[in-house]
């Protein structure tokens, strides 16, 4: 038996019988008129029974609608109208970012499922800075977790750069309050105390005109504020305040009374250098403003400090990878094992390199191309088949911490005429290897040599001196050993979405 489709055909026919309006041979038995503009529809009881659970009901139940053979619909336009009863008919309907929440809003109400879930996805595949907050106050009036869900995801993984615009003042206090309670966001927390501030001017109403004027905010304007922040203000994480950062906030005395005293106290103890009373005191507090972010998936062991954070986020200037990336390797944990790091870390895309030696030097580098031990799986661009290197122009290398001389975390970019040699990848016997011996890690992955300053640029004073340059990195050129390396990747799966129109059977 052989069976013949022609879907097209069938969608296209039946959505001609419902765009022939006028004519009588199309046997229409139900009228749907918009209230908005007196907009009219014909339609037939039996396709829309089909289609909607509401009109199911509504014909079973011989209420007038069905005597009349007519409904009024007061809250709908006529053209959402018209799109949802031509997709009843057809399978076919076109979504853009401002019909889609009102044909949302209309599939919840009539109880047309399918209507429902597909406005939903496309909703949650489109969010954007604008329509976010707006969609996240609907869901949660018409209860789509779903969509509750994907918009705070979005705010969250978007955050630093959400919070500098103006659609963050129209949060409410609860979306506010279930965010910053979140350990996995990444930010700068002054920062984001600021963005607090500006909220609660724009909740209570606070004029700001007087900022303008460089005129200071009166007693009762202060009060009102602290009243508008006092719940948020209890998830911003004062710990990771700078001590100037924090001086100057209490200084500010908008803070709450309760809060601003335990920050005092710490602020004390800071002040003091007493590190052993300092860890008490924090371990002694129930309250998330003495706790750390976790912050992304960069859950590093040897770079930990804020500070190295917040320099290889932006070195890397990748958000989506840096909010979604994980550990992958970890020396420590999988084994000081050449092939296990091949294993683990090969043909993963961009990857990000973190060493600590026993001697306390931190640093590392990134690729935006990745590992691999099989020259066969790069395209020929990517290849110098000759030296066994692969080309990045965004690859570099790093220095955190060097505690012999406290030298600022720095960044060292491959140089331009040397890109073809960012990595080696005939590398089966190496662990990571950065430039052409800029910095390489041994087959026991735990000792490695640097000629730092052969591929990557280096500080305009190591040039011209060989020993320091070598050193620089490592503290010598091959007498340091390993105590841990970290590896960090994300492989983000490439495709292509676009929607406009949805076919049923």
């Amino acid at each position: 038996m052989e069976t013949y489709l022609n879907l097209e055909k069938l969608s296209n026919d039946l959505k001609n019988l419902f765009q022939n309006q006028k004519k009588k041979e199309s046997y229409f038995d139900f009228e749907i008129i918009c209230e908005q503009n007196k907009t009219s529809f014909k339609t037939h009881k039996s396709i829309l029974s089909s289609r909607s659970k509401y009109f199911k009901s509504l014909f079973n139940s011989k209420m007038k609608e069905f005597q009349e053979n007519k409904l009024v619909l007061q809250d709908v336009s006529s053209s959402i109208l018209s799109s949802i009863l031509s997709y009843f008919y057809s399978g076919k309907i076109e979504f853009n970012l401002e019909n889609a929440i009102q044909i949302l809003f209309f599939s919840s109400k009539y109880l047309i499922d399918e209507l429902i879930g597909i406005a939903s996805n496309f909703i949650k595949n489109n969010l954007q800075f604008e329509t976010v907050v707006d969609i996240l106050k609907l869901s949660e009036s018409m209860n789509f977790n779903q969509l509750i869900d994907s918009s705070y995801q979005f705010i969250l993984e978007n955050f630093e750069e959400f919070i500098k615009t103006s659609h963050f003042l129209e949060l409410e206090e609860n979306h506010l309050n279930s965010i910053l309670s979140n350990d996995e966001i990444f930010i700068n927390e002054f920062e984001l105390f600021q963005s607090i501030i500006k909220w609660g001017k724009h909740k209570s109403n606070i004029i700001q005109e007087k900022e303008k004027e460089n005129q200071k905010l009166d007693k009762k304007d202060k009060e009102k504020l602290q009243i508008q922040i006092s719940n948020v203000i209890q998830k911003i994480r004062f710990i990771d305040f700078s001590k100037q950062e924090l001086k100057d906030t209490l200084k500010e005395d908008l803070i709450p009374n309760q809060i601003s005293q335990r920050l005092n106290d710490f602020q004390k103890l800071q002040n003091q250098k007493n590190e052993t009373k300092r860890n008490q005191f924090i371990e002694n507090q129930n309250s998330l403003i003495f706790k750390t972010r976790k912050g992304t998936n960069f859950k590093s062991t040897i770079a930990r400090e804020k500070e190295y954070i917040t320099k290889l986020k932006e070195w890397i200037n990748d958000n989506e990878f840096f909010f979604k990336m994980k550990k992958g390797y970890s020396a420590k944990r999988d084994g000081f094992d050449c092939k296990k790091w091949h294993d683990i870390c090969d043909d993963k895309g961009k990857t990000l390199v973190i060493i600590k030696t026993e001697d306390n030097f931190i640093f590392g580098g990134f690729t935006q191309v990745g590992f691999t031990s099989d020259k066969t799986k790069w395209n020929d661009e990517d290849q110098n088949e000759e030296d066994g290197y692969i080309f990045d122009s965004n690859a570099f290398i790093f220095s955190l911490r060097n505690d012999k001389n406290d030298r600022e975390p720095k960044k060292f970019p491959i140089r331009t005429t040397e890109k073809r040699y960012a990595l080696f990848y005939n590398y089966s016997q190496y662990g990571p290897y950065f430039g052409d011996g800029d910095f390489i890690i041994n087959s026991n992955m735990k000792s490695g040599s640097s000629e730092f300053g052969l591929s990557y640029k280096i500080p305009e004073t190591l040039d011209q001196n060989v020993d320091e340059a070598e050193s620089y990195l490592a503290g010598s050129y091959n007498k340091w050993k390993i105590e841990e390396i970290e590896c960090f990747s994300f492989k983000k799966t490439n495709y292509f979405f676009f929607i406009f129109f949805i076919f049923f059977l």
